[in-house]
């Protein structure tokens, strides 16, 4: 599935993420993809990707909500101290209070991850009942 993105001056940026063969979607990968399907040579695509996660790292570090469209908003909430234990000694500890980023889908892509939801489940449902008829 391709991913279209609208930079500035009109620009427009589409990259897809069918070749993918891992689960985890590195920064070297995704320059790869930059300079396969994009055409910008390596020290460009990475230096666009480290941008992009440094952009990105700048805006929670400093405690603001980062918007991605279309993708979802990362957001940083604040944890208060809480009781816990050591799974090890069984021991009460405290834990410190931190800080966490969170992932809020957008509703566009709970949409495409339902609509692959229920495209999966017809198919499994199809094979099974095809697989008992003979």
């Amino acid at each position: 599935m391709p991913i279209v993105a609208r930079g500035c001056h009109n620009f427009v940026m589409e990259i897809s993420f069918d070749s993918i063969d891992t689960t985890a979607l590195t920064k070297a990968k995704l320059s790869e993809m930059l300079f396969e399907q994009l055409g910008l040579n390596m020290r460009e695509a990475r230096d666009f990707v480290d941008a992009f996660y440094e952009e990105i790292s700048k805006g929670l570090i400093s405690g603001h909500e980062v918007k991605i469209a279309g993708f979802g908003n990362f957001e940083v909430h604040n944890k208060s101290a809480r009781p816990g234990r050591n799974p090890r000694t069984g021991k009460e500890v405290t834990i410190p209070p931190r800080r966490v980023v969170t992932l809020k889908a957008s509703g566009q892509l709970k949409t495409q991850v339902n609509k692959a939801r229920d495209v999966v489940s017809f198919l499994d449902t199809y094979v099974s009942e095809r697989s008992n008829f003979r």
